[in-house]
């Protein structure tokens, strides 16, 4: 089917934009011997799996369903985090799970022992507290106050026993230097450590598909630490994975005028890109401009009763026309997994376009919206 003739709103994944972030991914691999997990609260399309498991070592999950869905689909090395363990989903979370990552020494305590006759593998999350970030206190473990992470305060040098290695996620879309600088307090405060340790984990948040990424930086400093330390390096980037590699088609519905141009798109902010809200940001709109820097400026609002559903503001060439489709880019990521079906939307049709062809792989209806309720 050709992309004109699909049914909006859809996700597109774009399979050879996912193969070539694979083999950049792969390539960092090879240069340094280090292992990448697929972080799933990123990026969850598991018909993807057989792809990306020929490529990288495994899953990293943040919960239950998530450990249930990289052991069932991927089934490589599967790793897990939580703030905190719920009592009644942990022996099946052992059982799934080959590294169970604490977030506090009172979690190792209650549940190491039960981990380790299981045969698994510790991880503790420590927070270096270092602020890399600027504008997005929402994603940044390393804000004041943090629930994330054990800071150096906290840390109990006389509970490591059971401990085979330390992992830390401070970053999020960002560029090799900040993880260079993160790394370097880590190592400050918590370097003594993994002197006994058999593995560190660096987490997520690093860019490494973007085109400006500097990949150099990160292979030295990964090489840096093993060598060093004598330990294995883990990474788990998601949106590396899938980044510039989907797509979201919408249709303009309506437009009007209040103060400016309004087109209403059958795309909702709230409903199929949350982050546009939460973060906020403003998502990329292919053949469109800043505000005023083409000739004619729309608000792209979404359908729901939200006042506040509101993509942002766009210029176009042309005026916008009803039943004219938009398409937003760079929308495989935090998208799909994050969807809700608020003011009874519908969710979009999830879509693979293969050498240009898109075939539909999953479409959503009334009967999803009811189950949940």
């Amino acid at each position: 089917m050709k992309k004109e003739n699909l049914k909006t709103p859809c996700f597109i994944i774009q399979k050879d934009k996912l193969i070539k972030n694979l083999e950049i991914l792969k390539s960092v691999k090879e240069r340094t011997g280090c292992k990448i997990l697929l972080a799933q609260k990123c990026f969850s399309m598991y018909s993807m799996y057989p792809i990306i498991g020929k490529y990288v070592d495994g899953c990293t999950a943040s919960g239950l369903f998530e450990a249930k869905l990289g052991r069932e689909e991927m089934n490589k090395e599967n790793h897990v985090f939580s703030p905190a363990y719920r009592e009644d989903e942990i022996d099946e979370i052992i059982e799934l799970c080959d590294d169970i990552v604490f977030n506090s020494f009172k979690q190792l305590l209650k549940y190491g022992i039960k981990v380790k006759n299981k045969g698994k593998g510790i991880g503790l999350r420590v927070n270096p507290q270092i602020s890399t970030q600027e504008g997005h206190e929402i994603y940044d473990p390393c804000a004041k106050g943090s629930r994330l992470g054990i800071t150096l305060d906290n840390f109990d040098e006389d509970n490591l026993t059971l401990v085979d290695g330390l992992h830390f996620h401070t970053l999020c879309e960002q560029n090799s230097d900040d993880l260079k600088k993160t790394l370097d307090v880590v190592e400050e405060k918590f370097g003594k450590y993994l002197h006994n340790m058999k593995w560190i984990n660096f987490g997520g948040g690093h860019h490494v598909t973007r085109e400006d990424y500097d990949i150099e930086t990160l292979i030295e400093c990964i090489n840096s630490v093993k060598e060093k330390y004598n330990v294995d390096v883990y990474i788990e980037p998601g949106e590396a994975f899938v980044l510039n590699a989907g797509t979201l088609l919408t249709t303009v519905l309506e437009t009007g005028y209040n103060d400016m141009n309004i087109a209403i798109v059958d795309t909702s902010a709230a409903c199929h890109m949350p982050d546009v809200l939460e973060m906020p940001y403003r998502p990329p709109l292919k053949n469109s401009g800043e505000p005023e820097e083409l000739s004619h400026t729309y608000r792209l609002g979404g359908p729901t009763c939200l006042s506040g559903d509101i993509i942002g503001d766009y210029s176009f060439d042309h005026e916008l026309a009803e039943g004219e489709k938009l398409e937003f880019e760079d929308m495989a990521l935090y998208t799909m997994v994050k969807t809700n079906m608020f003011n009874g939307m519908n969710l979009p049709d999830i879509v693979i376009e293969e050498d240009g062809d898109c075939k539909v792989y999953k479409s959503f209806g009334y009967a999803d919206f009811k189950s949940r309720l």
